[in-house]
């Protein structure tokens, strides 16, 4: 039933490793790792170790947490005709024809950005009544001044007074990234975890916010310090919704995109090299009398690498318990100057900032040549994105990797480019190297405000 062992100080220890079976409507505990399975309902996957001393009893739980959450692309989402809004998050089949078949009405808090409201408030209020749906719609200002835990106790406030089931009446949010992230902390506190799904309206959102865990808001003067890691049921993305985004906000999202080439995809890269202004002209939307079907194809392309790098990434380290992470890449200095500049730059845009200035730390650490930095900065010019800024000083990058040690078990843990879609971690770039590359990117970078290189 368990071993005795003998520690340093040659105390007894009794240490045994107990399976959870269910049998009826209980849970018991059987020892041993073998359990004859005719004999129970279900065995758990979970495991209790109890280690018994002479002077006290521990029990140590391993217990497995298993999500599933889909990402779908779709067209069209809020065609009456396309029901992946109310059911496309199922993945059982016999609960999916049991949904359909059911006389229940279905039942959805919806919260969506202000912004967003007025341009599809109506198609989202005709879209719910034709499915005979109960709602409730919630429309809010979310932007990054306002990211904070009021605005999710505002909603929690309305989802509380409307009455969901907590498990399956998920909460739906449409909106940018800081809608989505708001939102989605709200659903994780209700009830300690109501589902939500997330319908992305820009591309930023589109291609990092929606595919990821991550919940949070502003909260001490530091983007994102309060949050969960509790992904959504299903994240809904539909690229027609980009079509009514300024142009500067698909250069926005272009930056994430550009962050996942340059760390793992040459040929995104070069898609976005040669194909960047056409996507910007044509919003990442079906324009065949200008540029025929390579704006479909390259749309098309580069949105799925995006999201697949992404989630390469995403999926194996969900609760970030492995701090070495590609997608860091352009977020070591950004947070800092982002908050710093409120609301004069846009996320993506300052993440441009960050990576643009890392690009010249490549090249003075010889992780790059010359003819790559030049490429890389060529293409974020291309991109419409901004590749410097007076108030990224020596001081802020100084402050934000500091930081970034603290929290990061006393290592900088810095994604670089060393080539063109790849990237490696690096713990040990010198000040020496960093103030080298600051003083070649200010003088190279530093330009009048009229071109594509200042906010």
């Amino acid at each position: 039933m368990g071993k005795v062992h003998l520690r340093d100080n040659d105390t007894k220890e009794k240490k045994t490793e107990f399976s959870l079976v269910r049998v009826k409507d209980t849970w018991k505990r059987k020892p041993g790792k073998k359990v004859d399975k005719d004999k129970v309902d279900c065995v758990s996957a979970s495991k209790i170790y109890e280690i018994v001393t002479e002077k006290d009893t521990t029990w140590t739980v391993v217990s497995p947490i298993v999500f599933t959450y889909k990402v779908t692309e779709t067209r069209d989402l809020l065609d009456p005709n396309n029901d992946t809004l109310l059911l496309g998050h199922i993945s059982d089949p016999q609960q999916l024809e049991e949904m359909k078949k059911s006389n229940k009405p279905f039942k959805r808090f919806v919260v969506v950005d202000q912004e967003v409201y007025k341009i599809y408030g109506t198609k989202i209020t005709e879209y719910l009544e034709s499915h005979n749906v109960l709602y409730k719609i919630l429309a809010l200002p979310t932007t990054e001044e306002n990211k904070s835990m009021e605005v999710a106790l505002t909603i929690l406030e309305e989802v509380n007074n409307f009455c969901l089931d907590r498990r399956t009446e998920p909460i739906i949010a449409i909106g940018g990234g800081v809608c989505l992230d708001i939102v989605g902390l709200a659903a994780s506190l209700y009830r300690r975890r109501t589902p939500y799904i997330r319908v992305p309206t820009t591309l930023l959102s589109y291609i990092d916010a929606s595919v990821g865990a991550k919940t949070g808001v502003n909260f001490a003067n530091c983007k994102n310090k309060l949050g969960a890691y509790i992904p959504p049921t299903a994240a809904f993305l539909d690229l027609s919704f980009i079509q009514t985004l300024p142009r500067r906000h698909i250069c926005n999202g272009l930056a994430e995109v550009l962050k996942m080439a340059l760390m793992k995809h040459r040929g995104l890269f070069e898609l976005l090299e040669n194909h960047g202004s056409m996507l910007l002209d044509t919003k990442f939307q079906d324009d065949k009398s200008v540029y025929g079907r390579s704006s479909v194809q390259a749309a098309s392309q580069v949105t799925r690498l995006a999201i697949t790098t992404m989630l390469e990434e995403l999926a194996p380290n969900l609760w970030e318990d492995d701090l070495n992470r590609l997608v860091d890449f352009g977020h070591l200095i950004s947070p800092a100057l982002e908050m710093k500049v409120l609301p004069s730059l846009l996320h993506g845009e300052a993440v441009n900032i960050d990576m643009s200035y890392m690009v010249y730390v490549c090249q003075e650490s010889g992780f790059l040549t010359g003819e790559e930095k030049q490429r890389i900065i060529n293409c974020m010019v291309g991109l419409e994105l901004p590749v410097w800024h007076e108030e990224c000083t020596m001081e802020l990058i100084q402050k934000s990797l500091q930081d970034r040690l603290k929290h990061s078990g006393g290592l900088v843990r810095m994604p670089l480019p060393v080539g063109l879609g790849e990237a490696e971690i690096f713990n040990n770039i010198s000040y020496e190297i960093l103030h080298r590359a600051y003083e070649k990117w200010c003088d190279e970078l530093n330009v009048s405000s009229d071109s594509n290189c200042g906010p």
